[in-house]
């Protein structure tokens, strides 16, 4: 008999939640971290409402996040990071 958690991450709703959460997360902390793993676990949620829950079997679907998590990542990194060699420099100080 299979553990009753472990059939909980192959539902797609559960992934689209915790991608609720992440994105929730990122909001609170910015930085482009929770952002990366929110994208993969939507993306692991529409694979799922797709393919139908249980399509996939647990360790598949948390490789599948992880990859996707960091292609994601790489992404975001690629697309809105400053030009390389530019450096942000402040010239004023918000409480002068």
């Amino acid at each position: 008999m299979e553990p009753v958690a472990a059939s909980y991450w192959e539902l797609w709703w559960v992934w689209c939640a915790a991608a609720l959460v992440l994105a929730i997360l990122e909001v609170l902390a910015p930085g482009f971290v929770f952002l990366g793993f929110a994208l993969g676990a939507l993306a692991c949620g529409i694979l799922l409402a797709v393919l139908g829950s249980g399509a996939l079997a647990l360790p598949a679907l948390i490789f599948l996040f992880a990859a996707l998590s960091l292609i994601s990542w790489l992404l975001m990194r690629r697309y809105f990071a400053l030009p390389s060699g530019q450096v942000k420099t402040f010239e004023t100080d918000i409480n002068d």
